[in-house]
């Protein structure tokens, strides 16, 4: 009987340090997507400014459009109405006013060229962040689509342990077992090691020949005076781990 709680202790262990792996793995795998996910977060506040760019120069656009609209059909009435000037003064005066109307139109044309050109250039970024962004997303999708197999096996296999871990812990006896939770809680692993030539495997610190004659009794579990681990004698017909062949 004690050597089969001894051995489902080390079970109970291994079962513990691989519950452990997967969980420290269940927990982490979601972080392998964080780059992708903080790239493509950049990428939408980009678009952002460049669509906020290209509203602006559109707003920008329609507004030079009309003012060289309206001040083109200025000019056109002013033309007409130069053929009716009855003198001089009125002539020159109007002449002044369509060469300073053609001028400012003259400008704006330019400023519409301008903004023309910056437009393409904006339409050309999107295109080229559209780009970016389709090369980033399918890295992303085909990432989790993997992430999501890895973390439904890893959860089937977590279901799997917990369900041994539960066979294990019937065999052991509630005092022990107990003993054995308070231990892990508290302490780095391994919580129950093995002690050859009276050296606990734990802390490799001789234990006292009183409590080594007790345990290569074999009649009850024992902890190490020094480091409080669980012990079990290695003998040389046992294997290493732990179990009577």
């Amino acid at each position: 009987m004690y050597e089969k709680q001894i051995e489902q202790l080390i079970i109970l262990q291994q079962v513990d340090d691989e519950i452990l792996v997967l969980e420290d793995e269940i927990a982490k795998a979601p972080l392998e997507l964080s780059d992708l996910e903080a790239q493509m977060a950049q990428f939408a506040e980009r678009r952002a400014q460049i669509d906020e760019r290209i509203d602006l120069l559109k707003s920008q656009k329609k507004k030079l459009a009309s003012e060289i609209e309206d001040d083109g059909s200025r000019i056109r009435k002013s033309k007409n109405k130069l053929m009716l000037v009855g003198n001089t003064k009125e002539y020159h005066a109007m002449m002044r006013e369509m060469d300073s109307l053609e001028k400012l139109n003259r400008m704006r044309e330019e400023e519409q060229a301008a903004v023309e050109e910056e437009f393409v250039r904006q339409n050309e970024a999107t295109e080229a962040l559209t780009e970016e962004m389709s090369g980033v997303k399918e890295q992303y999708d085909t990432l989790k689509t993997t992430l999501d197999q890895r973390l439904d096996e890893a959860n089937k296999r977590l279901e799997g342990l917990v369900r041994k871990r539960k066979k294990a812990c019937k065999v052991v006896p509630p005092p022990i077992l107990g003993r054995y939770e308070f231990i892990r809680e508290r302490m780095e692993n391994p919580v129950i090691v093995p002690v050859a030539e009276a050296v606990c495997h734990g802390c490799h610190i001789m234990i006292p020949p009183q409590i080594f004659n007790d345990l290569q009794k074999g009649q009850q579990i024992l902890s190490c005076p020094n480091c409080q681990r669980l012990i079990y004698w290695q003998r040389g017909d046992m294997t290493p781990g732990g179990v009577q062949e």
